[in-house]
């Protein structure tokens, strides 16, 4: 069954990478802010008093509920789910012992160890994740500054729209996520929570830099072939600079400038028609080798032979 699970939530994973988790709603629900404390050696705080498996990492609140993990900004969510495969490596580092509520399956696992998660997720993750348990425990990286301000916002004052948890935060909060996995929730959830069609009206690279461009895109279409056509006909000449040629070149200057108003003004010439070549004669009939009011001759009959009597 677990299996299944992982099967499915892998299918899902390019989907929710492109476009970000969907808000769910998990069996935890905080009135105020949590009392976090770090994880010795780790740069990972739980809370102890939460009967859950609750930490705070990198700038997000990270939740395991289920046989699964989910993320916040926010102490209280809403809370998003996570696939497997872009879990931070700290938090599934976390030792089994800071896991207040841990699952069955993490019996008979020693309690200062990490979770054997790729016994449980099976060799694919594994393979992907591969190396996840290795790292030098001397090198581990500085804890994030906790978001100590969220503490002003329990019970009735918790935000609940995401525009406004955003927009405090945004204030208040300067940090952002440096290893990738947690880099990527943040910037997912930012897309999440964007409204329809937000940015859809910002001009592209190109046309920012070429504003003809943007002032051609943004004429009819009626309009741009006709334009088209008259700067094509339009032939393009060099101007001379009057210093260089005195009267002569300002004499060219202004033929070269009334000379494509003329062309444009005067209609074209109309095309050489070709003259038809004349009708064929009937073919004459021969005529007869005989002349009018005369009859032809007519042959004289030639009698049969008759032998004399005798």
């Amino acid at each position: 069954m677990r299996h299944l699970i992982l099967a499915f939530a892998l299918l899902l994973t390019p989907v929710m990478a492109a476009h970000g988790s969907v808000s769910v709603s998990i069996g935890l629900n905080l009135g105020v802010f949590p009392e976090l404390v770090p994880v010795p050696g780790y740069p990972v705080y739980y809370d102890p008093r939460i009967d859950g498996n609750y930490f705070f990492y990198d700038g997000l609140y990270w939740v395991y509920d289920r046989d699964g993990w989910y993320s916040s900004d926010w102490y209280n969510g809403p809370w998003r789910f996570v696939a497997p495969m872009y879990v931070p490596v700290f938090i599934l580092r976390v030792p089994v012992r800071y896991y207040r509520r841990p699952p069955p399956y993490f019996r008979g696992w020693h309690d200062d160890d990490s979770p054997r998660w790729g016994e449980h997720w099976g060799r694919s993750w594994e393979e992907r994740r591969h190396g996840w348990d290795r790292w030098d425990r001397h090198a581990a990286p500085r804890p994030a500054p906790l978001p100590l301000y969220q503490r002003e916002y329990s019970g009735d004052r918790y935000p609940r729209a995401i525009e406004q948890q955003r927009s405090i935060r945004n204030d208040r909060y300067p940090y952002r996520p440096h290893e990738p996995s947690s880099r990527q929730q943040w910037q997912g959830q930012e897309r999440s929570d964007r409204p329809p069609g937000a940015g859809s009206n910002r001009p592209r690279e190109d046309e920012r830099s070429d504003p003809a461009r943007r002032h051609e895109q943004g004429s009819p279409r009626g309009d741009r072939p006709q334009e088209r056509r008259q700067s094509e006909s339009a032939p393009s000449y060099r101007q001379d600079s009057p210093r260089q040629g005195g009267q002569d070149g300002q004499r060219r200057e202004r033929q070269a400038q009334e000379r494509p108003q003329r062309q444009m003004q005067e209609p074209p010439p109309p095309r050489e028609q070709r003259a038809a070549p004349p009708p064929r004669e009937p073919a004459r009939q021969q005529e007869r080798p005989q002349e009018r009011g005369h009859e032809p001759r007519s042959e004289p009959r030639s009698e049969p032979h008759r032998p004399d009597r005798q």
